[in-house]
């Protein structure tokens, strides 16, 4: 029986914050939010695109519909280790996540061989036209810590916080490990907010006390400007490792 939720829909706020407003934040935050179980844990991504980064190159243009595909382990996983094959939609600042969950053994040969897992699932349908559409190969890794806080009287209120962010575009599968290079500076961190509707006013609250103020920050994104693209000059980081 299938124990994880496949399907999101939700707003994303992103926020780059300095280690002293996280501290203030962490501790105002613990009268309304609680931290999930896995208390911090890293998150493993590989990033797929075509060959001349079509996907990132389109979602940077800012569209009204942009997507692209993933895989994320928690951890570094092994081959027989169930791993996230996603797809990710974002309309009209509404983000729509798919995904479903097989051994990454099955995954890479699904994604190299075109071995199609047994899974009776509409997700892996979608995925099989994306695959057909696109056909994307394994082009970034991108790791990094988090910490993850649920609302006590709302639990899909979700803030999660992403520090130690790195990447590489060499050795690409999950099972090699979460090394990689700064993205960000180490002493700043990346918060998300996802709500299912509006932000409660207690929150906009702490994070105008704060001088927290929404960003455009894209992972991936600032990997593929900041390192990957080299027609371009353009920094979209804010806080970059020199």
């Amino acid at each position: 029986m299938k124990q994880y939720q496949d399907v999101f829909r939700r707003y994303e706020k992103k926020y780059l914050l300095s280690r002293a407003q996280y501290e203030v934040l962490r501790e105002k935050l613990d009268l309304y939010m609680e931290q999930d179980q896995y208390g911090q844990h890293t998150i493993c991504n590989l990033y797929l695109d075509t060959e001349d980064y079509h996907l990132i190159r389109t979602s940077l243009e800012k569209p009204v519909f942009k997507e692209k595909i993933r895989i994320r382990s928690y951890g570094v996983p092994q081959a027989e280790d169930s791993v996230f094959l996603e797809l990710k939609d974002k309309y009209r600042g509404v983000v729509y996540k798919r995904r479903i969950s097989l051994p990454l053994g099955q995954v890479m040969n699904y994604l190299n061989h075109q071995e199609i897992p047994p899974l009776d699932s509409q997700i892996l349908k979608e995925i099989q036209w994306f695959l057909k559409v696109y056909h994307p190969i394994p082009q970034v890794f991108i790791g990094y810590d988090r910490i993850a806080l649920f609302g006590k009287e709302d639990p899909n209120l979700r803030i999660t916080f992403d520090q130690n962010i790195r990447w590489r575009n060499t050795a690409l599968n999950l099972s090699a490990g979460d090394w990689g290079s700064a993205l960000i500076c180490p002493d700043h961190l990346l918060m998300e907010i996802k709500v299912p509707e509006a932000m409660p006013l207690w929150l906009c609250q702490m994070l105008t006390e704060q001088k927290a103020y929404p960003v455009s920050f894209s992972k991936y994104g600032v990997c593929f400007t900041d390192h990957l693209n080299v027609d371009s000059q353009k920094k979209l980081g804010g806080i970059i490792c020199a």
